[in-house]
């Protein structure tokens, strides 16, 4: 998930979080007597003389009020399950002769080469986030539970990422890294 995504994320849930806390409020207030008395009914005859007397345009507007908000929550989910992984290649350097160019999936395998020879490591995958320079890196490790987290840390800091900025000649690279914990395979015995 990117930046822009995360935002939109805090600000949707804000929201939604608010109305739902003056709702909140406000059935606390109607349950405590603040509007009246608490055993009159919440819909009263006015309300139900408005939607009655409304006819059947009223529940047209319902129904695509609720379409709507089906679609912004369909909408939502295709967003958090999209991936921005990039194939195109990465652009290093311009200049007026020509550019040079790195393959995204390249860049994406060495860093997971790089991530997996660590002892403590299981398994890694890599990807590019996307083309620009310098591009954003996010890895998908599962290490070994038994390892200390410190020399993953140092591992992953020191070496893979490094040699990625000395790759992309940058003193800057974004990684995203997402470490899932595992037991080390059972050991294989072999009968002869």
């Amino acid at each position: 998930m990117n930046r822009k995504t995360s935002r939109g994320n805090r600000w949707g849930l804000a929201l939604i979080g608010s109305v739902l806390f003056v709702l909140g409020g406000l059935v606390a207030a109607r349950g405590l007597g603040a509007f009246g008395s608490a055993q009159t009914p919440i819909v009263d005859g006015g309300v139900r003389q408005f939607f009655a007397g409304s006819g059947p345009a009223i529940w047209w507007v319902v129904a695509i009020v609720s379409i709507v908000v089906a679609l912004l929550a369909l909408r939502w989910l295709l967003v958090q399950t999209r991936r921005e992984v990039t194939h195109r290649p990465i652009r290093l350097e311009r200049s007026p002769t020509g550019f040079s160019e790195v393959s995204a999936d390249g860049v994406a395998d060495a860093v997971a080469a790089d991530v997996a020879s660590s002892p403590a490591v299981l398994s890694a995958d890599a990807g590019v986030a996307d083309s620009h320079y310098p591009p954003e890196v996010r890895l998908r490790v599962v290490a070994d539970e038994r390892a200390p987290i410190g020399e993953l840390r140092w591992h992953l800091s020191a070496i893979a990422l490094q040699h990625l900025r000395d790759a992309l000649n940058s003193d800057h690279v974004h990684a995203v890294a997402r470490v899932s914990l595992e037991p080390p395979p059972a050991s294989h015995r072999m009968v002869h």
